[in-house]
């Protein structure tokens, strides 16, 4: 089974699982689908993180595939750049925003762990789709031109002639072709992953980068590594839920569903005032200490056992009155101590990989370099510039990341891979998710497809390491709550908001484990994505 957001990464993630290949292959091949179908939120220029459940050795397996900033960039230069362009932040568009590319590395570290066919066969469907066109859906349409509207003033590289090849954004149903990217997905099916770390993709990036002001460089490239990591996990009603450590943002899920484990979210009630104002106000706090803590393990390692302790979860929870709390400020864990597309595939064998990428915003920088065929991410710009941070900028170091695979075991088994894809909505649509199962029994498709709520104006990690939230923030709920659920709401102290992005609740996707045998799956209505299984 294969469950993503494009259709067309769905059918050539099946066409891998008939041919004999395994979950992670399929996972592979539909992301790079994704890559061509939906060029605005991921690609070979982004990040990649998984969890995959091995049938074979009975394990679940962690990988941070994000890269590191330029090790010829310092702090100093960087500030300095940041002040003579007026800007007190790393921006959002543009090349001091560009860090080290991991999806690549992702993939060819997941292929060589659990992979089956040869790599070659993964990308030959998705190098034909992006030679030969493939038809753009509605959802995906909708936001190409919106975001691609956006970027008309970008003069950097090639990105009016990658994405607006007729001068504007291909329409709903419209067929689009990217033969460069066809031929960058040839080169690294020839070469494998030096092709595209030391060869000719890398050293046309750093010397695209090198005439055009940026800081990447090929040492930057050549010594890139992914991380193997250690899910962890916390019980929540029976159920063992896991997402990945820090540098991403999957222990705020993990944090809220601690907080939540001490309310009876089911006696109060599916979407009633009372439990969503409970689950709000812990991801209030989660989201504070997420702000403090969660950086590059390498540079700042967090509490990580501290922040997910029950002990901890029930010290927080205290702070949960009827009210919703205007100030909020992160816990002190650290004194207790002794982190887009979604996708996820299963195969016969009993594999699951649940695996998230992305350029983090619409297009990225916006840089894509002349005949590459994808824009480079802007995870840069999630790093922080007070020097006091965890997750200050320094060369060599991995941003805060957004972007998180969640997977649920039960009674040792595997159970559910799934993920909510969209920035800061992420943790909030793991534990909202999650409670719908466990807590209020919803079938897979149904936990995804109810109304959904999102909590904006926490503390961000880029910011300064004293700040806390101090406004209560801006709860935004979806079109289609009843008003009196609302009235009560803002009775609670909760303030209303808008949602200005449009579609900014997530995009859900997932498979569970049926207890009679084989895979049920799951694709939200707010993506253009299908489940597809044989």
């Amino acid at each position: 089974m294969v469950a993503s957001s494009h259709p067309l990464a769905s059918e050539i993630g099946l066409q891998i699982l008939q041919q004999g290949g395994t979950a992670v292959d399929a996972a592979i091949a539909a992301n790079a689908t994704l890559g061509l179908s939906e060029p605005h939120m991921c690609g070979m220029g982004g990040d990649l993180f998984a969890i995959v459940w091995s049938a074979e050795n009975s394990q679940l397996y962690g990988l941070n595939a994000s890269g590191r900033s330029p090790a010829s960039l310092d702090y100093e230069s960087l500030r300095n750049r940041l002040q003579d362009e007026g800007h007190s932040s790393i921006p959002m568009q543009g090349l001091s925003s560009v860090s080290v590319p991991g999806a690549v590395d992702g993939w060819f570290e997941l292929h060589k762990r659990f992979g089956s066919l040869k790599f070659q066969e993964l990308l030959e469907p998705v190098i034909e789709a992006a030679e030969n066109g493939f038809k753009v859906t509605p959802v995906i349409a909708g936001e190409w031109q919106q975001f691609s509207d956006r970027e008309k003033t970008s003069e950097l590289g090639s990105f009016h002639d990658t994405y607006r090849p007729q001068g504007r954004a291909p329409s709903n149903g419209e067929v689009f072709r990217n033969a460069d990217l066809a031929n960058a997905y040839r080169l690294i099916a020839q070469e494998g992953r030096a092709g595209f770390y030391q060869g000719e993709l890398a050293e046309h990036i750093c010397d695209f980068m090198a005439a055009e002001g940026g800081y990447l460089r090929r040492e930057d490239f050549t010594s890139h590594r992914s991380d193997w990591v250690m899910p962890l996990s916390v019980k929540y009603r029976g159920c063992d839920v896991y997402e990945l450590p820090p540098n991403g943002q999957g222990l705020a899920a993990l944090q809220m569903l601690s907080m939540m484990e001490g309310f009876d979210m089911k006696s109060a009630g599916f979407q009633s005032s009372e439990a969503m104002h409970f689950i709000i106000e812990a991801k209030k706090l989660a989201f504070e200490d997420r702000a403090r803590f969660y950086a590059d393990p390498d540079f700042s390692p967090a509490p990580l056992e501290a922040l997910i302790s029950s002990s901890y979860a029930r010290e927080r929870a205290k702070l949960i009155s009827t009210q919703a709390a205007q100030e909020v400020e992160a816990g002190d864990a650290v004194l207790r101590q002794s982190d887009t597309v979604y996708l996820t595939t299963a195969d016969s064998r009993g594999n699951m990989v649940s695996l998230i990428q992305s350029i983090f915003h619409p297009f990225g920088s916006a840089v894509v370099v002349p005949g590459s065929g994808f824009a480079l991410q802007n995870r840069g710009l999630l790093f922080s510039m007070d020097p006091q941070h965890p997750n200050v900028y320094t060369p060599g170091k991995r941003p805060f990341q957004t972007i998180i695979p969640g997977f649920i075991m039960r009674d040792g088994k595997p159970f559910i891979s799934f993920g909510v894809m969209g920035g800061d909505m992420q943790p909030q649509g793991h534990a909202q998710v999650i409670s719908n199962i466990l807590d209020f029994d919803m079938d897979l498709q149904d936990a995804g497809d109810v109304l959904r709520w999102r909590h904006d104006g926490s503390t961000q990690p880029t910011g300064k390491y004293d700040e806390s939230l101090k406004d209560g923030g801006k709860l935004i709920l979806e079109e289609g709550f009843s008003q009196e659920l609302v009235d009560e709401l803002q009775k609670r102290g909760h303030q209303l908001g808008e949602d200005d992005m449009g579609f900014g609740f997530g995009g859900y996707q997932a498979i569970m484990v049926k207890q009679s045998g084989g895979y049920t799956g799951a694709t939200e209505n707010r993506k253009d994505g299908c489940v597809m299984a044989y």
